[in-house]
Parts: structure tokens; C-alpha cells; sequence
């Protein structure tokens, strides 16, 4: 029996699994590649130069790999990559890269998106994140391992979010989000460390204390952002966790969320 409903329409150069489903009308392109056991719904459309891996499941009305919102696009050959086990409800898009960055928009492995997400062209999606309803990215924005996006929260373009971290419902971010970090509100404002977050994934209770630790001396010292990473530096002997907050304060290219 065929996994392909008799009114979807895939191209017969597109490159599918034997047991991919696909459902009522649903269009694949060309350059499409799909893993094992990943499930396609109704009503969506994939497209362009997209590689998508095993064990995802994409709800009716998704848009994959169409063209970045982008006026400088000039139908460059860039592409999607997605890999595996992931979760895209329905009308989430997500758009092809761009010749001004690395020409990729990618979404790495378990990540759950909900419902009306759009991930702009070459953004770069870690593993295991949440995006939860009409969370949105701006193009270029880069997101770490973890990372929970609230309700109707969103990057500016180029901002780094690091992982571990937290956005409320309705917080907007342009500057770079460190790891760890939880922030609420309109511009975003830093709240706390994400504990609950930390526990979940084993973080262990001396962990934590030097996150907490870097933490207050990056926002609750007065200290400038250089003094502030020279303070926090003097745990990483201890505390392997504290060198990725350094390694992402020292790579900030927008500042940071304070």
C-alpha cells in the first residue's frame, strides 16, 4: 500500500525514503530528500534545495524551503537542512538561507515547534528546543542546545541565544541572550538563572551555584562587561558549565541582553 496519498503531488526527481508518508495534498519539489519513517501530513509544501532527516513529523500547512523574506534574494542555490525527530505544527515556515550568510538555514535533532513559527533564512537551530506558538526569528539568529522560546517571543536578526535559556511569553530580544539566562518582557530583561531548566537536565547543585554565581556578577554587580567576565573567570577551574558563558560573552558581537 502506498504512504503517498493519491492527491499529493512529488516530483519524481525528489528523494523520499520507502516508508515516508505523505499526505492529501501535500507538494514536494525536486531537491527535496527525506529520511526514514518521517511523516508529511496534508497541505504542505516542501520545496527548493531542502534535506530533511529521519523520524519528524510535519503538520498540514507547513512551508519548508521557499524563499527568504529577503529583498537582496536573487534566487540564489542555497538550502534547509533539518534533522531528525522533530516535531513542526501546523503553518510553521521555515525558509531557505541566503548568499549573504552560509547559504544554509538549519534545525538540528528533537527540537518541538508549534503552531505558526516562521525561522527566517540562515538562522542555525541547535538540538532539543521549544519553540511554543508564533515564536519568531529574524534571519541570521543562532540558537543554542535547550533553549525554550514562550508564546509570541522572538530574536532580532544576527542576535546569538545561548543554551539553556529562557524566553517568556511575549519577550523580543536584539541583543545577544546568554546561556542560562531567563528574561521577560518588552524590551527582554534578564529575571534569573533557568533553575528549573538545569534540574531537569542534571545539572547538579554545584553547577548551579556557579551559574548563579557567574550570574550575579554579570548583572547584579555593577561591573562593566569586561570586569564582569574577568570576575566570572576566576570559577572556571571549578566549573567547566561557567567557560561556556565566557566563551559566549567573549563572542558577542551585538552586546548582550542587560
Amino acid at each position: 500500500m502506498s504512504l503517498i496519498h493519491k492527491t499529493a503531488i512529488v516530483s519524481e526527481n525528489a528523494n523520499l525514503a520507502d516508508n515516508v508518508s505523505v499526505g492529501p495534498y501535500s507538494i514536494i519539489g525536486p531537491e527535496v530528500t527525506i529520511g526514514e519513517s518521517s511523516v508529511i501530513d496534508s497541505h504542505v509544501i516542501i520545496k527548493g534545495s531542502t534535506t530533511i532527516g529521519e523520524d519528524n513529523h510535519i503538520y498540514s500547512f507547513v512551508s519548508i524551503g521557499d524563499d527568504p523574506q529577503d529583498k537582496k534574494f536573487d534566487n540564489e542555490d542555497t538550502k534547509v537542512e533539518i534533522g531528525d525527530r522533530n516535531t513542526i505544527r501546523e503553518y510553521t515556515t521555515i525558509n531557505k538561507g541566503t548568499s549573504q550568510d552560509v547559504g544554509i538555514t538549519r534545525l538540528g535533532n528533537d527540537n518541538w515547534i508549534m503552531a505558526y513559527v516562521h525561522i527566517a533564512h540562515d538562522c542555525q537551530i541547535s538540538n532539543h528546543t521549544i519553540f511554543a506558538n508564533n515564536t519568531t526569528l529574524g534571519g541570521h539568529v543562532t540558537v543554542g542546545d535547550f533553549v525554550i522560546f514562550g508564546g509570541f517571543s522572538g530574536a532580532h536578526q544576527f542576535c546569538k541565544i545561548g543554551s539553556h535559556s529562557f524566553l517568556g511569553m511575549y519577550s523580543g530580544v536584539a541583543r545577544d541572550l546568554p546561556p542560562y539566562v531567563v528574561v521577560m518582557g518588552q524590551p527582554a530583561k534578564p529575571r534569573s538563572i533557568n533553575i528549573e531548566g538545569l534540574k531537569r537536565r542534571d545539572f547538579t547543585e554545584k553547577q548551579i551555584r556557579n551559574i548563579k554565581n557567574a550570574y550575579k556578577y554579570l548583572y547584579k554587580s555593577d561591573l562593566r562587561i569586561e570586569e564582569a567576565i574577568e570576575k566570572i573567570s576566576s570559577l572556571t577551574e571549578i566549573s567547566g558549565e561557567v567557560t561556556v558563558m565566557i566563551d559566549f560573552l567573549n563572542q558577542s558581537s551585538r552586546g548582550i541582553v542587560r
